[in-house]
């Protein structure tokens, strides 16, 4: 069975945006997803984890206890490997209208500080849902591995997801799926199971072609604040509410530096093969961007060639823009970087 499951909308010649997830008619009974990319886990997160959600285990931070007991060390907290796992196969289901039922959720290995974790799905049932014609209900089971490959989590739950032109944004717009092999969402594996892309080669990128980038990034005060003093930026226009009434009034500036982060972040779902930025360049800045505006960017593709000096990856040149919710030009920006050529990346020996 052939994999048609595209990643893009084609909204003009040369124009595509991003769109992600399967609807209900796609999923089969006895379907497997292997789902990338995978997420390794730090004490950091586990300890954050913890504390956030007011966990009274003193196993998962105490690190002098955890070691007298079987574990030796500190203990991952099981609700954020929940999240993890079921949060890296977001993919495959982003036209999910919610879960509705967790049937279980069996944790069966321990996870540590350094583990890498990465999930799988296998689709067990599917059926109509009479409350809501515009979904359908699928039971699916997502087990989650470990970098040695020991299943950490077995987690069965009943997911609602979206029919073919039932979803919200199916209503506001009429753009069709592109066929190109390129943009498939995933490729067939051997064993028949669908393992998840993470972006596009070399190859697969042209000059002129423009991608727009989904979903949109809404910037909030709190997380702005907090990257602008874990960055050493304590100019109090980013964390004085004092301050920021005086010269913004009601408007709460984000920081430039992390407005450009973001917006190269947003990229790399289509750049997701990059190896590493080599330049940003012409840079502006057309407008401020405050706390609740709504981020959405495209790149063109300018040019591109093989590297000189690194055989198995090519230079692109692109151009970025980026707007807010009133369609407003905030910022633009020429970058070069590294990406993969097709099929000499990491990808198979990492589990790709």
């Amino acid at each position: 069975m052939m994999n048609r499951f595209s990643a893009y909308l084609e909204i003009a010649s040369n124009r595509y945006r991003e769109t992600f997830g399967l609807y209900f008619e796609d999923f089969a009974v006895g379907q497997k997803f292997k789902h990338r990319p995978g997420i390794t886990i730090s004490q950091q997160d586990n300890k954050d984890e913890a504390l956030d959600t007011i966990n009274n285990a003193q196993l998962h931070y105490d690190a002098n206890y955890a070691s007298k007991t079987e574990w030796q060390h500190c203990l991952g907290v099981s609700t954020m490997t929940l999240q993890r796992l079921l949060g890296a196969s977001w993919k495959t289901f982003a036209k999910k209208k919610h879960i509705v039922a967790y049937d279980d959720i069996a944790m069966t290995h321990p996870v540590f500080d350094g583990d890498t974790l990465y999930a799988e799905s296998e689709i067990l049932a599917k059926q109509m849902y009479a409350d809501d014609p515009t979904v359908g209900l699928v039971k699916v089971q997502t087990n989650g591995m470990n970098q040695a490959g020991d299943i950490i989590s077995k987690i069965t739950y009943q997911i609602l997801i979206y029919k073919k032109n039932q979803h919200p944004f199916d209503k506001m717009q009429s753009f069709k799926l592109t066929e190109a092999e390129k943009f498939y969402a995933h490729r067939q594996l051997a064993d028949g199971s669908f393992m998840e892309e993470v972006g596009l080669y070399l190859e697969d990128l042209a000059p002129g072609e423009v991608y727009e980038h989904r979903p949109a990034k809404t910037f909030t005060f709190d997380e702005a604040r907090v990257h602008a003093l874990r960055t050493l930026e304590w100019n109090p226009m980013y964390s004085d509410l004092e301050y920021m009434k005086v010269m913004f009034g009601d408007k709460l500036p984000i920081n430039e530096n992390f407005l450009i982060g973001s917006i190269t972040a947003l990229t790399t779902r289509t750049f997701g093969r990059v190896v590493a930025n080599l330049q940003w360049k012409d840079i502006q800045l057309a407008s401020l961007v405050y706390a609740g505006d709504t981020i959405h960017a495209e790149s063109e593709i300018i040019s591109k060639r093989n590297s000189h000096s690194r055989l198995n990856q090519g230079i692109i040149e692109a151009t970025t823009k980026a707007y807010n919710q009133k369609n407003e030009l905030v910022v633009s920006f020429n970058r070069h970087f590294l990406i993969y050529r097709k099929g000499l990346g990491p990808y198979e020996v990492a589990g790709y």
